[in-house]
């Protein structure tokens, strides 16, 4: 290696061209396919859980107790940070993300296999919630690995464009789990949807998590990381000293992403059950309104990331987090008329402002923790948010509603989760570990 040169720049120009590539699609295939077993959950807690596992309760209730057990995948979801960024600091990217990879389709599938309410009763819930949690684990520590996947494998003036590519599984995977709902609901009666059909898309994550493993075992190592291995200098407790000694980035990247999370959850996940219940549309409707909006954020994701690179990552969340200041109450006016043209143009802008936050966001957390703790302190971050914004947020949402009778209660709840991420913003003491 040159003097100066990083460990990236002193392999072979052809080499690293060729595993960037391979690092990208490996991290946006694997993340695709592991939201849509983490977003297909989310859409059956809306659809079909509480008539298949709380026929008892009313609809309030049954939508409460159902969004419970979705909650369980975000409270698991820093767990996951937690081992899997462990082993990540310790063992490689690259096996962390193999792991996560089959936890997450076994999961989805034994959740497709689940038998309902009446036929074992409330332990149908009870699996059904254990399912979920191994869910939450394999995608807490999902995130954190194919990110620094990209992120370590590109350089500097491009890691913004080449690290909004994982993120880009997350619309990826809500077409694809909206899409498998739909398909399965056009191919049988509404009883049977509730019935059997439902299953058919979580079983088939099997396939899905084959072809992931597939292409992720074509990846090399990380050169930042195989250079920490090879000079000794590999964390020995990663969890700890992440903790100790980068608590201040971990608690402000968590509330960094407060607006992101909150707004993510509501656009996609709360707006089934708004859309089919306070404005009275088509189930197939709003799935394929949120569809489309998913297919325009594939566009958009990268965009941002792209332009993060150009003029500054905290530059763009910032406007991204003004932006959310004031669309959640256009967003709810124009849901409101119930015209169908109006209601598809608030869901289609819904994900295009959401992205002026998340695109830029992978590089920006990456950038803010060291080598050694990167994977668990990034993770770990990112992760929290789970908690504290994107979990929460369907329930907070019908709570308020329920409560206040009105929508504006959740646009403004949407603005004060904006304020909070655009203080963390600039707090954040990104851009310290650049070069990766």
């Amino acid at each position: 290696m040159s003097a100066g040169a990083t460990p990236l720049e002193a392999l072979d120009p052809a080499r690293r061209k060729s595993q960037l590539r391979r690092a990208i699609v490996a991290s946006a295939v694997g993340t695709s396919i592991e939201w849509y077993d983490f977003y297909l959950y989310g859409s059956a807690a809306v659809l079909v859980f509480p008539h298949k596992f709380f026929p008892a309760s009313d609809p309030f209730t049954g939508a409460l107790l159902s969004y419970s057990t979705y909650f369980v995948g975000f409270v698991s979801r820093p767990i996951g940070a937690a081992i899997f960024g462990h082993y990540g600091d310790r063992l490689g990217r690259k096996i962390s993300l193999i792991a996560t990879l089959m936890l997450m389709g076994l999961a989805t599938a034994g959740i497709g296999l689940v038998p309902g309410y009446d036929q074992i009763g409330i332990w149908g819930a009870v699996l059904l919630t254990f399912g979920r949690l191994l869910q939450g684990i394999g995608v807490g520590g999902e995130w954190g690995g194919s990110v620094l996947l990209a992120a370590e494998w590109s350089e500097k003036k491009h890691r913004g464009f080449v690290t909004s590519w994982p993120h880009i599984g997350a619309p990826v995977g809500l077409v694809l789990a909206n899409g498998a709902l739909a398909l399965a609901s056009y191919v049988s009666t509404e009883q049977g949807f509730l019935d059997w059909a439902w299953r058919l898309p979580f079983v088939a994550s099997v396939v899905l998590i084959a072809i992931g493993l597939y292409i992720r075992t074509g990846v090399e190592e990380t050169p930042s990381f195989q250079k920490m291995k090879d000079d000794g200098a590999v964390s020995k407790a990663p969890v700890p000293e992440a903790i100790r000694g980068h608590w201040r980035p971990v608690l402000l990247v968590m509330f960094l992403r407060t607006s992101q999370q909150t707004a993510f959850f509501i656009f996609t996940n709360y707006i089934l059950s708004y859309g089919t219940q306070a404005l009275g549309l088509a189930r197939g409707t709003i799935l394929g309104y949120v569809s489309g909006a998913a297919l325009l954020s594939i566009v958009t994701v990268p965009y941002f990331g792209w332009l993060s690179d150009r003029i500054g990552r905290r530059r763009i969340t910032a406007i991204g987090c003004g932006v959310m200041l004031v669309f959640p109450f256009v967003w709810f006016g124009l849901l409101n008329t119930r015209e169908a043209g109006l209601v598809f143009l608030a869901i289609l802008l819904s994900m295009p402002v959401h992205d002026m936050q998340y695109g830029p966001q992978a590089a920006l957390i990456a950038e803010s923790f060291p080598s050694r703790v990167r994977y668990t302190g990034a993770s770990l971050g990112y992760q929290l948010a789970s908690i504290t914004a994107g979990g929460p947020a369907p329930i907070v949402a019908l709570f308020l509603y329920q409560t206040y009778g009105t929508s504006t209660a959740i646009a403004v709840y949407l603005a004060i989760t904006a304020v909070i991420s655009l203080a963390c913003v600039w707090m954040l003491p990104s851009g310290q570990y650049e070069e990766l």
